[in-house]
């Protein structure tokens, strides 16, 4: 396996599933888990129904953007958050560029994309997995016994699915550990 460095593209992990499966709540977990060990991690919110504002409506680059701008960027000291008219859903590979430095991306959505997946399932929800014969399903996250032929995790496991991230991929951290950063 390789050691991810700087010039190499960051592993993509998609985490899918029916629509209330906990998708959002495992990633709410996750991304402080994977940070907790170090790692820089990015992610990408697919969101299929179309428009969405990211700033709260009257603010300034609400306003900007209801104005007309084709872009806009809010920038401060801790963070950039941008808005832009495309022509089409880009795929993961386009977003890339946005990524530079992350040790991990972890997506929520992509079903389709041809990107590795974990899949979060509820019987409860959906009849069926998704993914049951996707040969990108990395892992599958449920609390269901079930066995699909890939790695199994229970919903609450939020440290083992990290494990196992990290070791599938070799990841190496690159932040410090030690995020007691001052709130000025």
């Amino acid at each position: 396996m390789k050691i991810l460095s700087e010039n190499m593209t960051p592993p993509v992990v998609s985490v899918v599933g029916n629509s209330g499966a906990g998708k959002t709540t495992f990633l709410e977990k996750m991304i402080p888990e994977m940070i907790n060990r170090g790692l820089k991690v990015g992610t990408i919110k697919h969101h299929v129904h179309g428009l969405f504002e990211m700033d709260t409506p009257g603010k300034d680059s609400w306003r900007h953007k209801r104005a007309g701008a084709s872009t806009t960027v809010i920038s401060s000291p801790h963070r950039i958050g941008m808005v832009m008219d495309v022509e089409y859903d880009h795929s993961l590979d386009e977003l890339m560029s946005f990524f530079n430095g992350m040790d991990i991306i972890l997506t929520e959505g992509y079903k389709q994309d041809h990107k590795l997946k974990l899949e979060i399932f509820r019987p409860e929800i959906a009849k069926k997995p998704l993914c049951k014969n996707d040969e990108n399903l990395l892992a599958f996250i449920s609390d269901a016994p079930i066995d699909i032929g890939v790695p199994v995790f229970s919903t609450e496991d939020i440290k083992g699915v990290a494990d196992f991230l990290i070791a599938h991929f070799n990841l190496v951290p690159s932040l410090k550990t030690d995020h007691k950063e001052a709130a000025t």
